[in-house]
């Protein structure tokens, strides 16, 4: 018997599907965490490059796009705890490199971008109003860290009754055992994994 039959066994795992209204969340593709001298390595880069086509594909159909940063004041004024824990998340400031959106995904006008400094893109923000305002009943989450940033941000999203899907090849950890792990884990218990091209075909359905 295989060690993850336990899950099966009691009921985690089932798939929740789509909504009416789906929106896509970037969490988090900014410089520093495409950049393994910073905050960054593993397949994030990688992921990044798997984004590419599934924003063009929510743009193209005019689903809303979401982006999220972390962003802490100049002075310092605003961390916490997590900048005691990972003090390089202090050089995350509004106009420092390391905290913009990478290039190759860089956000349009109209486009969503929410400020956080803490690990979930709700917690302190307005995005679960906003969601809840715009009809959204479904989010699309692709992002970095998988078990960081992305993880908190799903079991938000589930605590909030939005369902979520998160795109298994467009989210990346500076490390893979913990991007694999937080992955399944994800997947028994809080959200949909499918690829960028199954997101994209059943959204086409």
């Amino acid at each position: 018997m295989a060690e993850t039959d336990i899950y099966a066994r009691q009921t985690f795992g089932q798939k929740l599907g789509l909504g009416r209204s789906p929106a896509l969340l970037v969490v988090d593709f900014v410089n520093g965490f495409n950049d393994p001298e910073i905050l960054g390595g593993g397949n994030i880069g990688a992921a990044i490059e798997a984004t590419v086509p599934l924003l063009s594909f929510f743009r193209a159909k005019r689903l809303p796009v979401i982006f999220t940063r972390i962003v802490y004041a100049e002075d310092g004024s605003d961390t916490g705890l997590w900048c005691e824990k990972v003090p390089r998340l202090r050089d995350l400031t509004e106009h420092a490199r390391a905290s913009q959106v990478v290039e190759a995904l860089s956000p349009q006008r109209g486009e969503l971008i929410v400020r956080k400094t803490q690990a979930s893109a709700f917690f302190g923000t307005t995005l679960a109003s906003l969601l809840a305002f715009r009809g959204t009943d479904t989010l699309v989450v692709t992002g970095c860290t998988t078990s960081g940033c992305v993880r908190a941000s799903v079991i938000d999203a589930m605590s909030n009754n939005i369902r979520t899907v998160v795109a298994s090849d467009c989210v990346g950890d500076r490390a893979i055992e913990p991007h694999r792990a937080n992955l399944f884990d994800i997947g028994q218990k809080y959200a949909d994994l499918l690829e960028a091209r199954e997101i994209m075909k059943a959204i086409e359905a």
